[in-house]
């Protein structure tokens, strides 16, 4: 299931870069992290870094719905996934990363 919905994550948004971090979590980023995916015994499960302020009208959103910020797919072995959908909501990730302005680095305190 993971190989398939990274396909689905390459095929909406070419540009994306996928890293490794936090123990094996691939991580997919394109101006800031857009989505994650975890893996669980039962579902696979991908968490969109900004997610409650992106629209579902497809309703994809079916987990970690409670947050201010994230929200996520668990997608159980197996399951009919909504293609177009997913790419339609990695597409919108996208825009309102590149749509918000990159964070500043912090300046050092001096002593």
């Amino acid at each position: 299931m993971l190989a398939r919905l990274r396909d689905l994550i390459r095929q909406a948004d070419p540009a994306v870069v996928e890293e490794w971090k936090w123990r094996g979590v691939p991580v997919w980023s394109h101006a800031g992290i857009i989505t994650t995916g975890e893996t669980y015994k039962a579902v696979v499960k991908l968490t969109f870094a900004k997610g409650a302020a992106l629209e579902d009208p497809s309703g994809l959103f079916n987990s970690s719905l409670e947050g201010n910020t994230r929200r996520a797919i668990d997608f159980p072995e197996g399951a009919a996934v909504d293609e177009e959908a997913l790419k339609t909501l990695i597409r919108a990730a996208v825009a309102l990363n590149a749509a918000r302005p990159a964070r500043a680095a912090k300046k050092p305190r001096s002593a």
